[in-house]
């Protein structure tokens, strides 16, 4: 799907950013590009859609060389979502999500299906969130729209910067679940760029990791902490190897009280008094439910490690957590479990973890 075959990128200046570079994406494949500050990872992306020019080389899509492309006809057909987001903010939800669409001259019709199916597809109602305008949204919110919006015109590449970086650790959380999701549903090919190796990790089927404008290692993430090429490799792939970079799901619980079955809802067979968590039949996570009234709680996804686990626990007043995987109840978290791990862990290392 794209190509870079010996790409080189200076600046005016001298600056080297990209030096002889070359890798194959393949189609639908999502990879995660992170280095230190200057590496050269967002000068990467940013050569595919030519918002900025290689000094040589060649990049191709589908085996074409991009410089023959018309340059709008490529970036129509290149999603981008970046870290500011840049929603147009006098327009409209779906007003923004048309913008490509309308460029491609698609009729209003086909327009407007296309809106309401991408909101739904992060679940956003249609009927209360089209007609808004951006300033009425919160931060991921903005960052769902700005992620749909990149897919409106049904482009086979999206490229993403940085896109979540700013957020909350709860919107952050939020919207790498939805971008996995989405991903299985629509199977593009993206390229993201990030400064966390636990995202670059935890999204990418593999990884380009790049340092002073190189690729050191371009593989899956088991590859590069098990096999990593070199010292650089092993180091930045070590930052998070402490007991708070755990995956939470490592210390889920699988105990069933605080579980309850939708026939069980249905029925009334439970404390009104007390929280619990809804699975169906299939233990695909529901929902939760609180002296009788549903509601839909926060989820931690299976992979979020333990740091980020203590700052959504501090921001949401929540006695214990469901953890799911592809929407699959794996386990249930409570603090108690984490502080019993890390205490643990501590007492084996002899001695203290800092925060």
């Amino acid at each position: 799907m794209i190509e870079f075959n010996q790409v080189y990128k200076a600046y005016l200046d001298g600056t080297e950013a990209v030096k002889d570079i070359s890798f194959q994406v393949e189609k639908g494949e999502f990879i995660t590009l992170i280095g230190p500050s200057g590496c050269g990872k967002t000068t990467t992306i940013k050569m595919v859609n030519r918002l900025m020019e290689p000094t040589s080389g060649d990049i191709y899509i589908k085996g074409e060389n991009i410089s023959a492309f018309p340059i709008d006809q490529l970036r129509w057909n290149i999603g981008y979502v970046l870290q500011e987001i840049a929603l147009f903010p006098h327009m409209t939800i779906e007003e923004n999500i048309a913008v490509v669409p309308e460029l491609k001259k698609w009729d209003r019709r086909r327009i407007q299906n296309r809106s309401k199916e991408l909101l739904e597809m992060v679940g956003l109602d249609p009927s209360m969130y089209k007609k808004k305008l951006p300033a009425e949204l919160s931060g991921g919110q903005q960052q769902r729209i700005g992620v749909i919006r990149a897919l409106a015109g049904d482009p086979d590449i999206i490229l993403m910067d940085e896109p979540f970086s700013a957020l909350d650790p709860i919107s952050r959380q939020q919207l790498q679940t939805d971008i996995q999701r989405l991903q299985q549903e629509v199977k593009k090919t993206i390229l993201f760029v990030t400064h966390d190796i636990k995202e670059a990790m935890a999204l990418g089927d593999r990884v380009c990791l790049m340092n002073e404008g190189k690729i050191v290692q371009f593989d899956t993430p088991d590859n590069l902490v098990r096999h990593p090429k070199t010292s650089f490799v092993k180091e930045f792939t070590g930052k998070s190897q402490s007991p708070w970079d755990t995956p939470v799901e490592t210390i889920a619980s699988s105990a069933r009280k605080h579980i309850l079955s939708r026939t069980a809802l249905k029925q009334g067979e439970y404390d009104p008094n007390l929280l619990y968590i809804i699975a169906d039949e299939n233990n695909n996570y529901v929902g939760m439910v609180k002296q009788g009234r549903k509601m839909e709680g926060v989820q931690l996804q299976h992979n979020l490690p333990l740091s980020e686990v203590v700052h959504v626990t501090e921001e949401v007043d929540q006695d214990f957590f469901p953890i799911v995987k592809e929407n699959k109840l794996v386990g249930v978290f409570q603090f108690r479990d984490m502080v019993a791990y890390l205490k643990d862990q501590s007492l084996f290392a002899g001695g203290s973890e800092d925060e």
